[in-house]
């Protein structure tokens, strides 16, 4: 085990707000072994940053760790070689040239039709009942996997994030976790068969095409549902409310200073969606005066470093004005986040503009909670507007 010194954390608290642990690791322990947590934590931006692109050390090939055992080794797990090979095969699907051609006009389309769905009602959560079913819409036509409903899609991305977290071992998320993935199994079967007959672009479809094994299509599809359902749902609802309570950033918007794309960016720094990737150590190696052994579990804090105030001038506020480019919110080495121009052109061109043109007097109404560490969002956002 590394010699990094011990932090102990509160697991419930920690789920609820990790900022103040987080800073205070960054202050006195950047690198800290957290034993609740199983793992040696690093938590300073330029740290993880520099050390994500050194797979030959910390490598994402993890035998043994949660993601592989319950959702199967996908190209998330794999480095070098392999990694890239799959990585090459899905570009296709997910490339900014697809998004362009392929999924704006489909993000339009769904966007609008849970709006007018909605709409008449004059409030709903906006967890639920918008971002939910905008995000799951648009991951069916993404993965090609339409013949799951959104809300089957919700849940089944939800129990694999759920058991990837599972670090405390709880046996009931681990079971949940198993059914959803067996879920997604069921509807990958059923459209095997059509994808094979009629081939698109979407993600099954393209790695059909490639001749990639059921393994390997599985488990990245899984991938896929994993991050593609919760992340895009939770920076919707939690773009809105942060527009809803930074009033004068709204302004900003409204006047044409900054775009829904600079409000993303910045959101997705402050608010990292996803807190946490995990990594194993392949070999000794040292970091700053913290030396790893073999094995040793490392969590990258993506959230932690998009709050480094060695690099961000306001870290803990949402504020346009600052720079936020050296964020590291979608990764930073070999496994930048794939889905990334798709999650861009879905929540800045379409969701956060057509929300509020279309909800027109939208408020906040009722209390509304964040939760998560590795992955963070609003749990609830009760709105209305005027119908």
């Amino acid at each position: 085990m590394s010699n990094a010194p011990t932090y102990e954390i509160d697991l419930k608290a920690f789920w609820r707000d990790p900022y103040p642990d987080l800073k205070a690791m960054r202050e006195t322990a950047p690198i800290a072994y957290v034993p609740q947590l199983g793992a040696t934590l690093l938590t300073k931006r330029d740290d993880i940053f520099v050390n994500e692109k050194l797979i030959e050390y910390f490598s994402s090939d993890q035998p043994e760790g949660l993601m592989t055992v319950l959702m199967g080794q996908n190209l998330m797990r794999k480095d070098g070689a392999a990694h890239m090979a799959e990585r090459k095969v899905i570009f296709p699907a997910v490339s900014p040239k697809a998004v362009k051609t392929v999924w704006n006009a489909k993000f339009e389309e769904l966007t609008k039709e849970v709006l007018q769905r909605v709409k008449p009602s004059g409030r709903a959560d906006m967890v639920r009942d918008i971002a939910m079913p905008i995000s799951g819409e648009a991951l069916k036509a993404i993965t090609g996997l339409t013949n799951m409903k959104w809300q089957e899609m919700d849940r089944v991305s939800q129990g694999m994030i759920d058991g990837c977290a599972n670090y405390a071992g709880d046996p009931d998320v681990e079971a949940r976790c198993h059914d959803c993935t067996a879920s997604i199994d069921r509807h990958i079967d059923e459209m095997v068969p059509i994808l094979s007959e009629t081939p698109d672009m979407s993600l099954l479809s393209v790695q059909l095409q490639a001749g990639l094994s059921p393994e390997q299509y599985r488990a990245n599809v899984k991938l896929a549902i994993s991050g593609g359902q919760n992340e895009p749902r939770d920076v919707i609802a939690g773009l809105i409310w942060t527009m809803l309570t930074h009033p004068d950033q709204y302004d900003l918007i409204k006047s044409g200073q900054f775009t829904w794309l600079n409000a993303f960016e910045e959101y997705s720094r402050w608010m990292s969606p996803v807190g946490m990737s995990p990594r194993r150590m392949t070999q000794t190696y040292a970091v700053n005066d913290v030396t790893f052994d073999p094995d040793d579990r490392v969590f990258l804090m993506f959230g932690s470093g998009n709050r480094d105030a060695d690099i961000f001038e306001k870290p803990d506020e949402f504020d346009m004005n600052q720079d936020c480019s050296a964020s590291i919110a979608f990764g930073a080495g070999p496994h930048f986040c794939a889905g990334a121009w798709a999650a861009r052109s879905l929540i800045a061109d379409f969701a956060m503009p057509l929300i509020f043109s279309e909800l027109t007097g939208l408020h906040i109404d009722g209390p509304v909670e964040f939760g998560g560490w590795a992955f963070r969002g609003p749990l609830a956002l009760p709105v209305a507007w005027d119908a």
